[in-house]
């Protein structure tokens, strides 16, 4: 039975697949078995090669190491044995599926503050494309009339694979009680319940104008660190630059 090879890529820092698999692989696989949480193989190269890869010192030294196996998809080494060439996998929740962008949620409801909050992440994009080793992009809801969002659509693909989702949530109407309950645009709902279902927490940043004319609470809780609240613009550009490269270190880009 012919042995087929497998690439595999050493995940040192956050890359997206597309541009992993333009460089060389690190290490050659024979698969032996599949299991839902897991993958059994043999790898072909050299062991003495293997054995003074940078990746494999680092596994040594019981970190976790990460590879992204061609056709298979993300896995960190469970065990791996140099004199009989067998590797243990583990199935991991990878970031190379995402791509090097932003993803805004606006509201139209109350367009001051979008207008802000879009001015701002405009000029934190060209900030951050100066220190940034990926080119970052920056994509946006797209308000189409009266049409329902759609969950399967090439807009929600774009927010779910994006580094950091970004949301416009100023309320928009108020509710009485005491104190009133602040809503948020309907829009701004829907997206946000979908980020914080397939994203991590620390990748969403919620943005809030604080309004006069709108006292009240917010009608549920966001950890500080990914909570934004300004009055006037000057707030804003205060707050953002350093929030936005706080929530990206995570992936190594600066």
């Amino acid at each position: 039975m012919a042995i087929i090879a497998l690439k595999a890529w050493y995940l040192e820092q956050y890359e997206p697949v597309h541009q992993l698999e333009n460089r060389p692989h690190d290490l050659r696989l024979s698969r032996n078995s599949l299991l839902k949480s897991g993958l059994r193989a043999d790898f072909l190269d050299d062991s003495e090669a293997v054995r003074q890869a940078p990746w494999f010192q680092r596994y040594l030294a019981g970190e976790i190491v990460e590879f992204y196996i061609e056709g298979s998809g993300s896995y960190g080494i469970a065990n791996i044995d140099l004199l009989s060439h067998e590797v243990y996998f583990t199935k991991q929740d990878s970031l190379t599926q995402l791509e090097p962008s932003l993803f805004f949620c606006y509201q139209t409801e109350y367009p001051e503050s979008s207008a802000l909050v879009r001015e701002a992440l405009q000029a934190e994009m060209v900030a951050l494309n100066r220190k940034s080793r990926l080119p970052l992009t920056l994509e946006e809801s797209h308000r189409s009339g009266a049409e329902p969002i759609r969950r399967n659509s090439p807009l929600m693909r774009k927010l779910r694979q994006a580094l950091l989702v970004i949301v416009d949530g100023t309320p928009v109407a108020q509710l009485p009680g005491t104190p009133p309950q602040l809503l948020p645009s309907p829009h701004i709902c829907v997206e946000l319940g979908y980020a914080l279902q397939c994203k991590r927490q620390e990748q969403i940043l919620l943005v809030q104008q604080e309004r006069a004319d709108l006292p009240g609470q917010f009608p549920f809780e966001v950890p500080a660190a990914q909570r934004l609240l300004f009055k006037r613009e000057k707030d804003l550009q205060a707050q953002l630059a350093t929030l936005l490269t706080n929530q990206l270190q995570r992936f190594s880009l600066f």
